[in-house]
């Protein structure tokens, strides 16, 4: 099939127990253009191990699964980082588009047993792997078809978003930026809500974001 085209990823059954199953989807796509000419944020490291590989591997110690990771600028950097650790890769051609687009390929990329998944970003790298568990867990028997990280006495909404597949349809239908923040609003009324530091909602777009980091550390 050729390159780029939905229909070219194939889907990523979890087995027959996948009702107790929660995906992982991180978007690690991005071009990085905030951060300099010809660096690929994703890639420097933090602690001694490269950002990407940092966030994945926190989703796969909380027990998402499967996990998989939506590449767009320097898929085959951003792989031989990811070796080792267990996690499928699909590509988003129009990786320099909105958010939306990669989080469409990666949904695309999950079977249809898959009942629900964990939407990250890669540069989140104050996301500790028991805030994602506690994401994965979120709903619980609640009913709940959403759990929403919430930060900071202010109340920023923002990933990791844990979305049942019953709102994955709206998901599809959203185009834009924010991780489906507008899904998120319409069922606020329904989401059991998680609530962290402020400080762990800090990414890495610019290098003073880098230098601010490089100094500071994030509990496991």
């Amino acid at each position: 099939m050729p390159r780029g085209s939905e229909h070219a990823v194939r889907p990523i059954a979890v087995g027959d127990d996948s009702i107790a199953r929660v995906a992982g989807i991180v978007l690690a796509a991005g071009a990085s253009r905030r951060m300099g000419a010809s660096t690929n944020k994703l890639l420097l490291e933090i602690d001694g191990e490269p950002m990407v590989r940092r966030v994945v591997r926190r989703a796969i110690e909380a027990g998402l699964e499967p996990v998989v990771v939506v590449l767009g600028y320097e898929p085959h950097r951003i792989r031989a980082t990811l070796g080792g650790l267990e996690c499928a890769f699909v590509e988003n051609p129009d990786f320099t588009g909105p958010t939306s687009g990669s989080l469409h390929t990666g949904l695309r990329a999950l079977d249809a047993s898959v009942p629900a998944a964990v939407v990250m970003l890669g540069d989140m790298v104050h996301v500790t792997t028991a805030m994602v568990r506690a994401l994965r867990n979120g709903p619980g028997d609640t009913g709940a078809r959403l759990a929403v990280s919430r930060y900071g006495t202010e109340r920023v909404l923002a990933p990791p978003l844990h979305f049942r597949r019953e709102l994955w349809p709206e998901l599809f239908a959203w185009t834009g930026e924010g991780c489906g923040k507008a899904v998120v609003m319409a069922h606020l009324g329904e989401a059991v809500m998680l609530d962290w530091p402020a400080d762990a909602l800090r990414d890495v777009d610019t290098p003073a974001d880098l230098d601010q980091l490089t100094g500071s550390k994030s509990s496991e």
